[in-house]
């Protein structure tokens, strides 16, 4: 379905870009053909959104991640921590254990 509403637009000067990274706009709009103020949005868009991505998720490590999508849906335990933890105590038993000989 195509929307008749259009997106209000406004103009926006921006001074002193050094020229290599006008050129290298310029170069990336043409390789997709496009003019180098539709390839300026689309990088503005880009660069508000990871911006916006990276004040949302602040260095989580993955399984920090993974577990707050999980947590969001109600769908956790600590059956998981308990069979880690549990693993992780048989071996630190293990660790003295004399190794086999292989001859």
């Amino acid at each position: 379905m195509i929307s008749n509403r259009r997106l209000a637009v406004s103009d926006m000067l921006i001074r002193n870009v050094p020229e290599p990274l006008k050129r290298e706009i310029e170069r990336a709009a043409r390789k997709v053909g496009q003019s180098l103020s539709g390839k300026a949005i689309d990088l503005l868009w880009k660069g508000m959104i990871a911006e916006k991505e990276a004040r949302l998720e602040p260095n989580l490590s993955a399984w920090d991640s993974i577990r707050s999508a999980f947590a969001n849906e109600s769908a956790i335990d600590n059956e998981f921590a308990d069979i880690m933890a549990e693993i992780e105590a048989e071996r630190k038993q293990d660790f003295g254990r004399r190794i086999e000989d292989f001859e």
